[in-house]
């Protein structure tokens, strides 16, 4: 049985963002990786889902160069609940941007510096068109993350 759980925290409002939300939850749920993943909506994530993860991977869509209004409620409601209790949390986060992405970076990384949890990675930012190739760049990135944390190295 696992004892550690990764939570996943997908805004997918559309049809590729889905997509991408399975492609973090079958990469966290890779074969030979033994943790519990967990897959929330971020307005149906609530403090007690942090509290009871060890690790966090967040994906959202930037809009209007922010983070998506549902991906800041998220962030709005969990903050303080969670402040004192997670320092040091593995995060990992990919956004969907249709041209930059690096306003929602840099209001995640504000935020997530504020929570002191550490990052494995820089953002990945599917940035552009729709590519097909941005769900096996997510599943890797979820794979990472999860082998990680199963290994004790995050």
């Amino acid at each position: 049985m696992p004892t550690k759980t990764l939570l996943i925290i997908a805004h997918a409002p559309s049809v590729n963002t889905k997509k991408l939300s399975q492609a973090a939850y079958d990469g966290a749920n890779h074969p030979d990786i033994d943790i519990k993943v967990v897959i929330k909506s971020p307005q149906d994530t609530q403090p007690e889902d942090v509290l009871a993860a060890d690790a966090l991977l967040l994906g959202t869509t930037e809009n209007l160069a922010y983070m998506a209004g549902l991906t800041k409620d998220f962030f709005d409601r969990c903050y303080y609940p969670v402040l004192e209790k997670k320092q040091g949390m593995p995060f990992a986060l990919y956004i969907r941007a249709g041209e930059d992405g690096t306003g929602t970076k840099r209001a995640i990384q504000t935020i997530t510096t504020g929570l002191r949890w550490s990052w494995i990675q820089e953002a990945l930012i599917l940035q552009g068109v729709w590519q097909d190739e941005f769900t096996a760049q997510v599943e890797e990135l979820a794979m990472t993350l999860a082998a990680g944390v199963e290994a004790g190295i995050y």
